[in-house]
This record gives structure tokens, C-alpha cells and sequence, in this order.
């Protein structure tokens, strides 16, 4: 695996470099990937570079700052709410890819990755003098490979390998029998893709030394490839404010996607049930659109009689996530795996007790058990419950734990450090793809032509969703 960036390497580079950003899921408010494109972006700019991110629907949601422009790079959007799934009437079509994304999707695969690279392959063609450095997110699509002929060097995030999703999906499709199996593995059959590509990729980089390892193992990529950048929490959003928000007495928050097995949310339900015995006052507000009916969720809720419990929540701003995590005496992440874990990050961010699990990267973020966090198995209702019930009736350990997690995230996980340590690796697959001179180039001027587009505003949140 590659070493944590080197802050000594290629020092006197410090010219403004012009990146194209790629991502074909952009909504930071239902997912990771667009988190990562908002937020990178974002200190991106501040450190003086131009970003011009490319995104398909839903559209990245971007901060209004100078520096960071959006270009739409649309898809026929076949998942949009409220007709997911849809067949476009014939105007709609543009050409050959179209075809394919809606082939793609009549035989139950997932087009978008594959699609979107090919448009962007495109774009990016005609445009060979614009950028220094293109840097994908997680896309992955067979058009990315080849772009470095064009003079465009390549930087790619892989947050986690999709196999670990399709993984989960898989066992949590079993009991259901082999056809929701065959529908689980055909949606999952550009998995085959990312990893294929992703060996032939120059340079990778990832959130945690656990995706690391398993990017090496699973799609295959060599080490000296691969680079851990950590991201972290926006501190001047999620920080403590006693003066604002007073903590909830029994108050448990979650960030979790509802249905989506990996989250883990199912056990944190069965524990909240069992910690309701002893605690009459325990309640449970999650950050995400209600569950389906007739998902395990919302079947875990009925048969514990916990629906006056258990709050959902969408649509919320930062603004307000920051004063929810505030208001609980212990956040939770109760994930089967994680790649990172941007909740417990801005959770300890905000001075809030964690409970988290030790399922993947999650350590990493955490810290260890006792000192950062309470840490358990992931899939263990009975020692989550434990866990939650400790913290919340001992406030001397909920106060340990708060300003212990604080401080590790200070001192380890914030956007700023990921974003100097990603020009690093830019500056690294600049320097390998071009040569030396190509990084002393004279700073751009004011007035100098550079990427255009429409800058986007932040707006609010939900959790991860396929659509997204």
C-alpha cells in the first residue's frame, strides 16, 4: 500500500493547478461519493486551485465559492424519482451511449458507471490543454482508461471496493431465494468493470489503510498504486456549542441508511429495544428517509413496538445535523463495514460520545475502544445495547469519550488535510505522467480562460440512496 502522502515531497510545486473532477453520483446529501466531491472541492479552492467538477443527475451539490464551477455531464437519469426505471421516449436520445445505458438497464444492470465514463472520455478529449489533472470518483468506467494519451494525467478515488457491497447484498438476499440472488448479482455486474479497470489505473487513492488492503485484495491492484488520504469532518460546522444546544436526556443519533443492509441499521434497533427496558427515556432519531414497509427495518420496529422511539429524519441542512448531534448523549454507528465513516468522524467532531462498531475502517476513524469510543462486533444487538447503555448512564464517560474524539479528529480528520494531501498525490501522477516542468508552469492570472460552469449552493440531507 502507499504511504500517507509526504509532506516534503515536491515542496517547491506550489503553483494553482486546474482539475477536472469527476462524479457520476454528485447528490452530497445521499451518499459518501457526494460528500467527498462537495467538500474536496471546496478546500480544493481555498488553497488557491480550479476545480471544475463534472456530474451527472442528481447534480453535484457544490459550495459557493471562487474556484469551484459545476459542468452537468447528463445521463438520460433513468432512476429519477417519481418513474425510477423508466424507457425515455425516442426525442431523448442523443446517441450510441444512450442506447447502451437504456440496453444496460432493460437487462437489469446498472449503466451509469460505464456511461458516464464514456461521456466524460469525450469531453475530456477536447479539452486536453485546459486541465493538469483529472481526478475520478469512483467511477471507474472502461472510458477513463486511455485518458493519460491525451495529456491528461489521472488521480482515481476508490472509497471501497463495490465487491463488499455486493457481498453484503448477496447475504442479505439469501433468505429470499435465488431470484432476488440473480437480480442482486445482475445489478452488481459492473463490479466485473471497476475492477478490471481499476488494475490498469496509475494511481488510487483511498479513505483508510482498511480500503487499501482491500482494494489490494479484491480488485487486485498493486500496493505501490495505491495511496491512503484520509477525509474528515467540516469542524467549523460540527464542533461543541453548549450555548446552542443543550444535550436530550436518553437521546441516541444515528446516520444510517434505512435499507441498505451494510449500515447495520437492523441492530441498532434490536439494541435500542433492549436498552428501552432500562431506560424508559431512550430514543432513537436517525438521519434518513423512513424505511420501506415491508423491509426488515420497519419489521424490527413493529415487532419491538418502538415506533413512538425511533424518529426519521431527511432533509436537513449541516447546519442542523451539527445541532442534532449536539442534542444526543451518544451518537451510533452501527455499520457492518465502512470504507471510513464520515458520521463518527463528525460525531466526535461535534463533542458527542461515539458507540461505534468495528466493522471495517471504522476503527481508524474511532480510535480505540475505551478511549476514543466504545467499540463492538458489528451484527451484535446484545453488545451495542451494552455499549449505549454505558455510555448513557455514566456521564463521566460520555464527557472522557467526547473530548477525547474531538481531539483525534483536530489532530487527524479534517478536509483541509485531505485536500493538501490529495494535491500531493496529484502533484506525484503530474510529475510521473508529464515530467518535472510541467509543474512549474506560471500561476494562471485573474483574467486568465479557465473551466466554466454554474457554481452550486449547499443544500440539505438525507442517507445514501441507489439513485443518488
Amino acid at each position: 500500500m502507499g504511504d500517507l502522502p509526504d509532506a516534503r515531497s515536491h515542496a517547491e510545486d506550489t503553483s494553482p493547478l486546474r482539475i477536472a473532477m469527476l462524479s457520476y453520483k454528485g447528490n452530497p446529501f445521499c451518499g459518501g461519493q457526494g460528500v467527498y466531491v462537495r467538500h474536496l472541492s471546496r478546500e480544493l479552492a481555498r488553497l488557491g486551485h480550479r476545480v471544475e467538477v463534472f456530474g451527472a443527475q442528481p447534480y453535484p451539490v457544490l459550495d459557493d465559492v471562487p474556484g469551484v464551477t459545476l459542468t452537468p455531464l447528463p445521463s438520460l437519469d433513468l432512476y429519477r424519482q417519481p418513474d425510477p426505471f423508466r424507457t425515455p421516449p425516442r426525442e431523448e436520445y442523443r446517441d450510441l451511449v444512450d442506447l447502451l445505458e437504456v440496453a444496460t438497464m432493460w437487462t437489469a444492470g446498472f449503466p451509469e458507471p460505464l456511461t458516464f465514463s464514456l461521456r466524460a472520455r469525450r469531453r475530456l478529449s477536447a479539452m486536453r490543454r485546459v486541465f493538469d489533472v483529472v481526478h475520478d470518483n469512483q467511477t471507474l468506467g472502461y472510458g477513463l482508461l486511455g485518458l493519460e494519451r491525451f495529456g491528461l494525467p489521472l488521480v482515481t478515488t476508490v472509497h471501497h471496493p463495490i465487491t463488499v457491497d455486493r457481498r453484503l447484498d448477496l447475504e442479505a438476499a439469501a433468505p429470499h431465494g435465488w431470484k432476488k440472488q440473480l437480480s442482486v448479482r445482475r445489478w452488481y455486474g459492473f463490479a466485473r468493470m471497476q475492477a478490471r479497470v481499476a488494475r490498469r489505473l496509475p494511481s488510487i487513492v483511498t479513505v483508510s489503510e482498511h480500503s487499501a488492503a482491500q482494494i489490494r485484495d479484491e480488485f487486485g491492484v498493486r500496493p505501490e498504486r495505491i495511496h491512503t488520504v484520509p477525509i474528515g469532518a467540516d469542524t467549523r460546522i460540527f464542533h461543541p456549542d453548549a450555548a446552542r444546544t443543550a444535550p436530550v436526556p436518553g437521546r441516541i443519533v444515528t446516520t444510517s441508511s434505512a435499507d441498505v443492509p451494510l449500515k447495520g441499521l437492523v441492530h441498532l434497533v434490536r439494541a435500542l429495544a433492549k436498552v428501552s427496558a432500562c431506560r424508559p427515556d431512550a430514543h432513537l432519531v436517525v438521519i434518513a428517509k423512513q424505511p420501506a414497509k415491508d423491509g426488515p427495518v420497519a419489521a424490527a420496529i413493529a415487532d419491538h413496538g418502538l415506533a413512538d422511539r425511533i424518529e426519521f429524519r431527511t432533509g436537513i441542512s449541516d447546519e442542523d445535523l451539527g445541532d442534532l448531534l449536539r442534542s444526543a448523549e451518544v451518537a451510533c454507528v452501527p455499520s457492518l463495514y465502512e470504507g471510513f465513516s464520515l458520521p463518527a468522524a463528525e460525531a466526535m467532531a461535534s463533542g458527542t460520545a461515539l458507540v461505534a462498531t468495528t466493522g471495517g475502517a471504522i476503527p481508524e476513524v474511532a480510535g480505540p475502544d475505551g478511549e476514543t469510543c466504545l467499540a463492538v462486533p458489528p451484527g451484535d444487538p446484545d453488545a451495542l445495547a451494552d455499549a449505549l447503555g454505558r455510555v448513557l448512564d455514566d456521564p463521566a464517560l460520555r464527557g472522557r469519550l467526547a473530548e477525547a474524539g474531538r481531539q483525534r479528529v483536530l489532530r487527524r480528520f479534517t478536509w483541509e488535510a485531505a485536500a493538501r494531501g490529495t494535491v500531493e498525490q496529484y502533484r506525484r501522477r503530474i510529475a510521473a505522467a508529464r515530467g518535472p516542468r510541467a509543474l512549474r508552469r506560471p500561476a494562471a492570472s485573474a483574467g486568465s480562460p479557465g473551466p466554466a460552469g454554474s457554481t452550486g449552493s449547499a443544500g440539505s440531507r438525507t442517507e445514501k440512496a441507489p439513485t443518488c
